[in-house]
């Protein structure tokens, strides 16, 4: 039989902030959550969306037109030529995010009214991470091919235009030596570069790279007494633009783009035209949410699902790719 052991008494004491004559003090917080969180990338922003052709998504892109030549006017003369048009493909990708909500804790939480808006919040916070990975995807996702996948994951745009470059109608990846190199005057010559050529007519229209290097820009404008535009890139976010041959190109910070290394990094950065990269999306560009049965031990669950890819069209001309080591 077992030892019957003394009723033994917990002390609640040390559950009061202060005990005291006409004062028991407890815990209060404030109704607020505290929430710098990063959600949304630039990219993700202001790219295109458009629907999906079907699985995989399709796209013609043309290369050339038909071609014609002089010839004597007295004795004419004429080549058939025909258009060069290439098929592209693109397969689409899903991201899906999870979140279950017990019914004592919500029913608790729902009592003590404290944080009445939490429920709403952690769901909208769960279609936020959804889309913070589907960002961060854009640029760094690592597949490395838009009709074979090899991962889950997207095939970033960067990867997509450091493959697209050096390619036979490819803008050549434009390496800047270490200081006192100029990476401003780089950006300038890659986008007149990109203005004299003659079988393509582009518009880039915005460099992207991580803030840290673009803070090297910073320091070299500042060195030189050089003075940017400002440009509004987003409702409220103005940033500093570079006058160029094709107009004032924004420098557009966008973390997502990743650096190398630790002591000695390695930078990119990247000329786009913003318009001809696209995000083709199945159903609707936002990520849909789904609420499903309830379990055995009644947690209520909702799954949030994003389908599709980004492609980034004319990855070789339309598109210019900036590296440093410093």
């Amino acid at each position: 039989m077992a030892e019957k052991r003394p009723a033994v008494f917990q002390d609640f004491t040390a559950a009061a902030d202060y005990l005291g004559p006409g004062a028991i003090e407890v815990n209060r917080y404030q109704t607020e959550i505290v929430d710098m969180v990063r959600r949304r990338f630039v990219l993700g922003q202001r790219i295109n969306q458009t629907p999906a052709t079907g699985q995989p998504s399709r796209y013609f892109e043309q290369l050339a037109i038909p071609t014609a030549n002089f010839v004597d006017p007295r004795a004419l003369s004429a080549t058939p030529s025909q258009p060069q048009r290439q098929e592209r493909v693109l397969m689409l990708k899903a991201i899906t995010a999870q979140i279950n909500y017990g019914i004592f804790d919500v029913e608790v939480n729902q009592q003590q009214g404290q944080f009445a808006y939490l429920e709403a919040k952690d769901l909208t916070d769960t279609v936020d991470g959804c889309l913070k990975v589907h960002d961060q995807g854009l640029w760094n996702g690592n597949d490395t091919d838009l009709i074979v996948s090899t991962t889950a994951q997207y095939y970033g745009v960067s990867g997509q235009l450091v493959a697209g470059a050096g390619t036979p109608i490819g803008n050549p990846i434009i390496n800047v030596g270490a200081a006192p190199a100029s990476l401003v005057d780089a950006v300038k010559t890659g986008m007149a570069a990109m203005a004299a050529r003659t079988d393509f007519e582009v518009r880039p229209s915005a460099f992207y790279s991580n803030p840290l290097f673009l803070d090297l820009f910073d320091k070299e404008a500042k060195s030189l007494q050089l003075y940017y535009n400002q440009v509004e890139i987003l409702p409220g976010v103005v940033v500093e633009g570079i006058p160029t041959q094709l107009g004032i190109l924004p420098l557009i910070g966008d973390p997502a783009v990743t650096v190398f290394g630790t002591t000695t990094k390695t930078y990119t950065g990247f000329i786009v035209s913003e318009d001809m990269i696209e995000y083709h999306y199945l159903t609707d560009p936002l990520p849909r949410v789904f609420q499903l049965g309830l379990l055995a031990n009644l947690a209520a669950q909702y799954v949030v699902v994003k389908f599709g890819a980004p492609v980034a069209k004319g990855a070789g001309y339309a598109h210019q790719v900036i590296q440093t080591v410093r």
